[in-house]
């Protein structure tokens, strides 16, 4: 049998997708920057190494239990540089800016994590 498209199939497409892109639009114009309050915070076999100030750039060497990692905060972003572990998975995470958001290597067991009193995206709602 020989469908045929018509015209109210082509207006209801067209609807649907200028539904999907409108809800969409929010997260796309939503701005990418971290609250004013925003740490990060690294921690080193879950004691905490340091906590530094994300609108601040700072270059931090982490040094632990024979390890080195190397974590740059610039342009409030944050990227693990430089690792010791074999598998240079951290440095492949690339840059976070965002509250909640974390670079985890786990060879050398250092979580580099941004926190704010303000939280960050919400991942999941359960009533």
């Amino acid at each position: 049998m020989l469908k045929i498209i018509r015209k109210a199939d082509i207006v209801l497409f067209v609807l649907l997708l200028l539904l999907g892109v409108g809800l969409a639009l929010p997260s796309f114009i939503k701005g990418t920057s971290a609250p004013e309050n925003a740490t990060v915070e690294i921690t080193v076999a879950g004691e905490l190494f340091g906590s530094y100030p994300l609108n601040k750039d700072t270059e931090i060497d982490v040094s632990a239990n024979g390890h080195l990692n190397k974590v740059i905060i610039k342009d409030e972003q944050v990227q693990m540089i430089e690792a010791s572990c074999h598998n240079q998975l951290c440095i492949k995470q690339g840059t976070i800016s965002k509250a909640n958001q974390q670079i985890i290597c786990l060879p050398n067991r250092v979580v580099v994590r941004i926190v704010s009193d303000q939280g960050g995206d919400v991942d999941v709602i359960s009533g």
